[in-house]
């Protein structure tokens, strides 16, 4: 088991042992659905809601090391604690909230990786609203290998549900054209190029 993957059980049984409802997104998720592809940090969403934020804040601080001066008042502010393992893995926990991020840890579930670490994570349509908010090139390129992976098999009808009204939020509609286009290609049907004939 690599520490990615060691720093991830280990949030993981902290989180199990406080009784929360979270679920790991990012490369560990990518690991999952898509294209399997080299990550040195964990990202998980924690729905903490509106106001309590502080107390999971603070029982987190006590297991893992901070990896800013202001890491408190970062995460209060901000809605992300960044914290770290004592190897250096950094993790990302997003204080999940919102409706879709409730959504989200409901359709979430355990898978058993290859090198037989079990970790609960979003489900693939949760993952590509992610990637798709999260508009980073690298995002795109999961995206992609997620509908390649899983072709023939995502519901794509909640996909645009849960993006649409995100989007809005964040006034960048345009994003959802960006994943049209790509499903689009994805569901072109495969031609075989034949080789040109030689001539005698």
């Amino acid at each position: 088991m690599n520490i990615v993957f060691a720093a991830a059980l280990d949030l993981q049984a902290v989180c199990q042992r406080e009784g929360w409802h979270f679920c790991f997104i990012g490369g560990i998720a990518v690991q999952r659905w898509g294209r399997p592809r080299f990550t040195d940090d964990v990202d998980l969403t924690l729905l903490t809601g509106f106001g309590g934020e502080q107390e999971f804040i603070k029982k987190l601080l006590q297991h893992y090391a901070p990896r800013r001066p202001d890491t408190f008042e970062f995460a209060v502010r901000n809605r992300v604690l960044l914290i770290q393992t004592h190897s250096g893995v950094g993790m990302d926990v997003a204080m999940g909230a919102l409706p879709f991020e409730e959504r989200t840890l409901h359709r979430a579930s355990p898978f058993v990786f290859p090198n037989q670490t079990s970790l609960i994570t979003c489900c693939a349509e949760d993952l590509i609203v992610h990637k798709c908010f999260a508009n980073r090139d690298i995002d795109w390129l999961d995206v992609d290998n997620i509908l390649a992976r899983q072709h023939g098999k995502l519901n794509l009808a909640l996909v645009r549900e849960e993006l649409k009204p995100l989007l809005l939020l964040k006034e960048q509609p345009e994003i959802l054209d960006k994943l049209e286009r790509r499903i689009a290609h994805h569901d072109q049907p495969f031609t075989r190029i034949k080789p040109a004939r030689r001539r005698p």
